[in-house]
């Protein structure tokens, strides 16, 4: 099995990652902390509390591990559609397969990338809601977790291995088809601007592959605020007992509006985000072929 596919995500979604996680950072608050007002006061908050640098933290860890995560959902995705059509990515432009293929792939490719995401992406939020800043006062406490093997760590000893993948079902139902529409609909656009059988331009590739992003999130920011108050409630007294009780629980105290809290920044994260991984994804493999 060729893993140039595999090679490809890794570089592409490292590349999306460095440039998306501010913003995303700015999202997990806002979804997990009822502290802020919106996005502009979170932006202002963090950057006096906690300078520039609290908006990369917990980047460190998903460098390596979520870069490899975008590596299996690209690898997947491009494997499935070999075995549904029996034609390699060089070849599907001049035999482009069917979109119930693509969504079927997209599918296949989100909920294989959940196996691998879950504990990476718990950490990654955990961290990301430190909100001390890294100067602090004499005999002030110091931040819950001191960088993601720590946290790694304590959430083994304190929630034991299943804590690790707190927050999975939510992902699974947030991944699965959400990324089954985000492929049908870069394959849709491409294809729109694009004779039979040529390679799509770079341009139209980071619109594509940026109004993918904004379309998957728009379907997936409700389960995604799931996901993330889920990871956040750990043993805490109190915490949801499942998805299920997170949705009734969050509606009741917050109304319907809360299944929709970082929506705006999580479509202005995707444009650039998800043009860029696409656009390095195809040169890579173009390069290559």
């Amino acid at each position: 099995m060729p893993v140039e596919e595999f090679v490809a995500g890794w570089i592409s979604g490292a590349l999306g990652l460095v440039l998306g996680h501010p913003l995303d950072t700015v999202k997990v608050r806002l979804q997990t902390q009822t502290t802020y007002r919106g996005i502009i006061d979170c932006v202002v908050k963090t950057y006096r509390q906690e300078s520039l640098l609290g908006f990369f933290k917990g980047m460190s860890f998903p460098i390596a591990s979520i870069a490899m995560v975008n590596s299996v959902l690209f690898g997947v995705y491009s494997h499935t559609l070999l075995a549904l059509t029996a034609t390699s990515h060089q070849e599907r432009r001049a035999q482009p397969p069917s979109f119930t293929h693509v969504f079927i792939a997209g599918c296949t490719g989100g909920f294989m990338q959940v196996y691998c995401l879950a504990p990476f992406d718990l950490i990654k939020v955990r961290l990301q809601n430190q909100t001390e800043p890294r100067a602090r006062p004499p005999g002030s406490p110091p931040p819950r977790y001191r960088g993601p093997v720590h946290c790694a760590v304590s959430i083994f000893q304190e929630e034991g291995p299943r804590g690790l993948f707190r927050g999975a079902w939510a992902l699974t139902l947030r991944d699965t088809p959400t990324l089954g529409i985000y492929f049908v609909t870069y394959e849709w656009l491409c294809r729109q601007s694009t004779q039979d059988g040529q390679n799509p331009s770079s341009a139209t590739v980071l619109v594509a592959g940026g109004s993918a992003g904004i379309a998957s999130w728009a379907v997936a920011t409700p389960l995604d605020v799931i996901k993330s108050r889920l990871q956040m409630a750990g043993r805490k007294p109190g915490a949801y007992r499942g998805v299920l009780d997170c949705v009734v629980s969050s509606a009741r105290q917050e109304g319907l509006g809360v299944f929709f809290r970082g929506l705006t920044i999580n479509s202005a994260r995707a444009f650039p985000v998800n043009a860029v991984t696409f656009l390095s994804y195809e040169y890579l493999l173009r390069s290559w072929g």
